[in-house]
């Protein structure tokens, strides 16, 4: 069958491999939609970040070169040995991460902080830019019914934009700010949105993106190239937000979004970084202010799938292109780096 996959720093190669197979506890899916990421941007314009190398993955037991994609859904088409709570047929989404299951975040249930944490598509594993994927049933979310394919391959990167939002400060009538509106900082205006802020704004270089943040429910979208960004935000709430999140990895941006805040504000970084970034600390000692990160998700798949069948999470809003497999690189990975009004490109997997 055809996979993309990770060879190095600009070398994703579309290439024949062997179909999985499934075993005991796994389920087999023929995939429907696959999400490329900004986390497979970062691994494609300067990894390895999350991909393994020099030694295998001690839960995936894979180094590279490795098929990528990890936001995917599809449909089973086998059950492995002892699968009793799914069926072939069942439309699933799939939930990618490797945890160990035995360390003490995992013991603690917050197995997204594992201390062997990786994800597949990312550090080994069957990932979704391919026609088959094998994985444990447990990362296997049925779907409703309601939801389409493309929603099922959103599931992903939604579960990172709520996941943030419930382990934030944030309370309903707060007011917030989103550093960066590619597809998870449209999707954390989106959880917002649900978690209650009476004021978001946003701060975009792109002028599509803004639009679409401001159709999402955005209060206000800001132009940095145009504007200092701080002083906008603070003329308009009066003090600056509750509650700021960076979501573009720049370096610069993580001291904006401190300064964004208001006294005892917090900044929540949901970016993967490629640099280290440096900001003065007397900026967060003398104003009381919290720095927080955020990885992935736990527990929380159930909980998007519900609110998409509110509306929110819409594919049809944040779905910008779709292409097949054989066109990955330059009309997915390539795009996304030189058209900043991409926002989530849909890349439809092979027979």
């Amino acid at each position: 069958m055809k996979a993309a996959r990770w060879h190095g720093a600009k070398d994703i190669r579309v290439e024949e491999v062997a179909e999985p197979s499934v075993g005991p506890g796994q389920v087999k899916i023929k995939v429907a939609w696959t999400g490329i990421c900004g986390s497979d941007l970062h691994e494609y314009l300067a990894g390895p970040i999350f991909v393994p190398v020099e030694q295998d993955h001690p839960l995936s037991h894979d180094k590279a070169p490795i098929t990528m994609g990890h936001e995917y859904c599809g449909t089973i088409t086998e059950l492995g040995d002892g699968v009793a709570d799914l069926a072939v047929g069942d439309r699933v989404a799939i939930e990618p991460i490797f945890a160990c299951g035995t360390c003490a975040a995992c013991r603690a249930g917050k197995y997204n902080l594992c201390d062997s944490l990786g994800f597949v598509g990312l550090s080994g594993g069957h990932g979704g830019f391919a026609a088959y994927s094998v994985v444990p049933a447990g990362m296997a979310h049925k779907m409703p019914d309601s939801l389409s394919m493309e929603q099922g391959a959103l599931v992903e990167p939604a579960a990172v934009a709520l996941h943030a939002v419930r382990l934030s400060q944030i309370k309903a009538g707060d007011k917030a700010a989103v550093f960066g509106a590619g597809p998870i900082g449209l999707l954390v205006v989106e959880a917002l949105r649900v978690a209650g802020a009476s004021e978001i704004h946003v701060v975009e270089p792109s002028p599509q993106r803004r639009e679409r943040a401001l159709a999402l429910g955005a209060t206000s979208a800001v132009d940095p190239m145009a504007q200092d960004a701080v002083a906008a935000i603070r003329a308009a709430t009066g003090i600056g937000v509750d509650t700021a999140f960076e979501v573009t990895g720049v370096p610069a941006v993580l001291a904006q979004c401190i300064d964004a805040t208001n006294f005892e504000g917090q900044v929540l970084i949901v970016s993967i970084w490629e640099s280290e970034a440096a900001f003065q600390p007397n900026s967060v000692v003398l104003k009381e202010r919290q720095l927080k990160g955020t990885i992935a998700y736990r527990n929380v798949y159930p909980a998007v799938m519900s609110l998409m069948t509110q509306g929110y999470f819409s594919a049809e809003r944040l779905v910008t292109k779709r292409i097949q497999l054989d066109q990955i690189v330059q009309q997915g990975f390539e795009a996304l780096v030189a058209e900043k009004s991409q926002v989530k490109i849909l890349v439809e997997a092979p027979e």
